[in-house]
């Protein structure tokens, strides 16, 4: 009994640290919107300790610079290839969403996608624990994968 009580203890108080990323190709442009939904509060935790500054997503002093953080640690973190050729994400924005930053990009237009390459190590600096969920809807067609630190690459195949 006590062992039980003990576990879900531990269940209760130990936390959990992921991030989920979409990406939905818009069968009208052939671009590819990204989406990466991150807790904020472990985000601004990273954005703090890479950039230097105090960052506050929620109501930030100056949106034009938390954009810019933002935007530059999902790119060196995020990582998108169609058919061996690397996409650029282009930022779109972010909003908040209950205790998360759902964070927005889109690449340029891209060739009819065979397999799609994915790096995606976002908070694996700040969590040995951090697990990457990603989820790809090419052609109607929705694949995805789990990733766990430290493997931070996965292939789809469409």
């Amino acid at each position: 009994m006590l062992q039980i009580l003990l576990i879900s203890f531990l269940h209760i108080f130990h936390p959990f640290y992921v991030s989920v990323t979409e990406v939905v190709q818009n069968p009208k442009t052939k671009t590819l919107q990204v989406s990466a939904r991150i807790f904020f509060d472990d985000f601004e935790k990273a954005l703090d300790r890479k950039y230097q500054t105090k960052v506050n997503i929620l109501k930030p002093a100056d949106r034009k610079k938390v954009d810019l953080l933002i935007a530059d640690y999902v790119r060196k973190h995020l990582q998108i290839k169609v058919n061996q050729k690397i996409l650029t994400l282009k930022y779109v924005g972010y909003e908040i969403e209950e205790d998360a930053a759902w964070c927005y990009f889109e690449t340029q237009q891209t060739a009819p996608v065979k397999n799609l390459d994915i790096v995606n190590n976002i908070l694996f600096d700040e969590h040995e624990s951090q697990s990457n969920m990603v989820h790809v809807t090419i052609n109607g067609k929705r694949k995805s994968t789990k990733l766990d630190n430290p493997k931070s690459q996965a292939r789809l195949t469409f």
